[in-house]
């Protein structure tokens, strides 16, 4: 029995240039070292009996140590060579390993060794070769172990830190797995049933399994069972906000009804089935009495703004201030210009504050509030807060929107955004809304055509642009630099400004990044939606908040640097008006990988479909980072897109709360033996 804090250097037969090694680098426990999961795994279980073979991909072989020698090139530069044949005798064609740079090699590979051997082949000039391989010594070696650790098995691979080497840590973690009891942690989960996928899995099989995997079916159960019990303790906690929001306590806000009979007479439009059905949810949790948590998402032009003046207005009937926050001046000042348009007529007054602007009614209070996070440092505006409705939330913290609702009286709470969420991710990262999503589109009539192209048409697409402009139409050039880098293989907006306002002349050409001022921003923006600008070259400043009808064409550089929903964004901010529409993504030239990942983009132009591609091509990233939930990234993030597993997760996160609440902090609790995670546990105690 070893305890999970035992130093590496107190740890049986584990060597002690391993434990020294990884101690530098922060690695100092048998916790440290068993929670440092391996991202990825080879399958070295089979020999290659056949001849050595030149080829992209690695390969394994048990050779025979034929003979050794260092080689220098001057100075201290050099490498270790090691020529070897296939052990059997059989096969006697030779294959030479070569390590740069690391003369001490001659001091661990010997003549007359056998070694277990993976890496790549390559053929110079009809000799063939394979540099840093990695490799096992199987006898005669003072390397030798009893069982093999780094070859002929399913071998795991970890994401490495400073100096730490693949091998040190393969074998710390091997050695501490051989003296950990069978049951060295606590299960987290409540116990499996006996039948189903998890049926006689735990914590430490499962841990066991993931670092040396006994065959490829219990790798994948174990990796599973691991995701399962992360998210289960995601799913406590959002569940557990989700009650305590429940149990706060709210007001009715129910109203006459006047002010929003008025407003939809006023729409030259109807509501479409999805967001009536949206705004009608969201009435009812309005009228509840407890306060409303609700998350409204949709597709680029869903018509979600309508619905959230329709909910403000409800606010307003019943005598209470409604807020909006927007994360940009840029969309805040275009959801103040669309409260004037629809509200004001109805004799209601609207402020808008951003970092550079206080614009207030000349009397009395304002019944609706507009502004960026500037609205967290005014009091004064801020008054009876019946609703806060947060836009674009993802750009806001937890903090932030924490901070805002506070200053309400327990407002009701609707957060927006126009990137369609996976169900996956409705279920964790907004695990504690509730969920009204708008799955229609207002307008039907206007295509998008979008084309995925190399970077050398560039000529052409200027012509095409030029022809459009020459028939009234605006467009977009968008890069995903501001100013070129050394360290990024990228085109910048300050660079493309000056190579398009020359293909383009004498056409107007303007430029708008994050490094502008807002003086100089809303400048830019009132030239181009004036028509004074016949192309703006703009970074993803431009990804929420422009509203331009006239724009039909849409130029995005280096569109592989972006991900899918991304670009879905982007391409939104065209097809606005009753004009066809293009959209261009630009790519290198042989880069096949991302022109098939990018294919989608021209098969639909239905987001939800775009954004469960991208969860499924990229995983989450780090949408469960500090900035959204508060708690570390998930270990196991990418199992996100199943929905099966995170829907069993929050399936047993309720039963633990509804059967015996008092289980939640000793489940909890297990999280202190995981320093990765230990961050979480804390947040989840709170």
């Amino acid at each position: 029995m070893i305890p999970l804090d035992l130093s590496l250097a107190d740890v049986p037969s584990l060597p002690v240039h391993a434990a020294r090694l990884l101690a530098k680098e922060g690695v100092k426990t048998v916790a440290d070292v068993v929670w440092h999961l391996p991202f990825r795994h080879e399958d070295r279980r089979h020999m290659q009996a056949m001849a050595f073979q030149a080829g992209p991909l690695p390969s394994c072989h048990h050779v025979l140590v034929t003979k050794t020698g260092n080689k220098f090139f001057g100075g201290r530069s050099g490498v270790f060579e090691a020529v070897v044949r296939h052990a059997t005798g059989l096969l006697g064609q030779q294959l030479t390993l070569k390590w740069w740079n690391m003369p001490f090699m001659s001091r661990v590979i010997a003549e007359g060794q056998e070694l277990i051997v993976y890496g790549v082949i390559k053929d110079s000039k009809g000799r063939l070769s394979m540099s840093h391989p990695e490799y096992e010594i199987v006898k005669g070696g003072a390397d030798d172990d009893a069982e093999q650790i780094h070859t002929g098995r399913i071998t795991p691979i970890y994401r490495l830190k400073g100096a730490m080497t693949q091998k040190a840590l393969r074998v710390a973690v091997w050695h501490v797995c051989q003296a950990l009891p069978v049951s060295f942690v606590d299960d987290l989960l409540p116990t499996p049933s006996a039948e189903g996928e998890f049926a006689g899995q735990t914590r430490a099989l499962a841990l066991r399994e993931v670092h040396f995997p006994s065959s490829m079916e219990k790798l994948e159960q174990s990796r599973r069972y691991l995701a399962l019990e992360e998210f289960y303790g995601y799913q406590l906690r959002v569940a557990r906000r989700k009650r305590r929001v429940i149990e706060s306590g709210g007001r009715k806000q129910i109203g006459t009804g006047e002010l929003l009979r008025d407003f939809f007479n006023e729409l030259p439009f109807q509501l479409t089935t999805a967001q009536q059905r949206c705004l009608d949810e969201i009435h009812r949790d309005m009228a509840s009495g407890a306060p409303m948590n609700r998350l409204l998402h949709g597709d680029v032009g869903s018509g979600k703004t309508v619905v959230a003046f329709a909910a403000m207005l409800r606010a307003v009937e019943s005598g209470r201030q409604a807020v909006l926050m927007a994360p940009t001046q840029i969309l805040a000042e275009q959801h103040a210009r669309n409260a004037r348009k629809w509200l004001e007529p109805l004799g209601l007054r609207v402020a808008l504050r951003t970092g550079q602007t206080r614009q207030t009614s000349p009397t009395g209070q304002t019944e609706i509030v507009i502004g960026t996070h500037a609205l967290l440092h005014d009091a004064e505006l801020m008054h009876n807060t019946g609703i806060v409705v947060i836009d674009e939330q993802h750009k806001f913290g937890v903090a932030q929107r924490a901070k805002l609702i506070r200053k309400g009286d327990t407002p009701d709470v609707l957060v927006m955004t126009a990137t369609p969420i996976p169900r996956t991710l409705t279920l964790t990262i907004y695990g504690d809304l509730e969920v009204s999503t708008i799955d229609q589109k207002p307008r039907d009539g206007v295509k998008i055509v979008t084309k995925v192209r190399p970077k050398t048409k560039l000529k052409d697409a200027a012509k095409f642009l030029r022809e459009q402009i020459e028939e009234g139409r605006q467009g977009y050039i968008v890069y995903a630099l501001i100013d070129e880098s050394d360290k990024l293989e990228a085109g910048a907006a300050t660079k493309g400004y000056e190579e398009w306002s020359k293909l383009l002349a004498p056409c107007e050409v303007g430029l708008l990044h994050g490094r502008m001022s807002a003086e100089e921003k809303e400048d830019v923006m009132k030239r181009f939606r004036a028509g004074k600008l016949d192309a703006l070259v703009a970074t993803t400043v431009i990804e929420v908040g422009i509203d331009v009808p006239n724009a039909t064409v849409m130029f995005i550089h280096d569109a592989g640097r972006f991900g899918l929903a991304q670009l879905h964004q982007l391409r939104g901010r065209i097809g606005r008006g009753a004009h066809m529409s293009y959209c261009v993504l630009f790519v290198d030239d042989k880069d096949e990988e991302n022109r098939q990942r990018l294919a989608i983009m021209e098969e639909t132009s239905d987001g939800f479909q775009i954004a469960e591609e991208d969860l499924r091509r990229r995983g989450p990233g780090d949408v469960l980072g500090h900035a959204q939930s508060g708690q570390a990234p998930l270990l196991f993030g990418e199992l996100l897109a199943d929905t099966r597993l995170v829907r069993l997760a929050r399936q047993l996160a309720e039963k633990t709360l509804d059967e015996d609440p008092q289980l939640l902090r000793p489940a909890l609790a297990t999280f202190r033996d995981e320093p990765v995670i230990a961050e979480k546990a804390q947040a989840m105690m709170q």
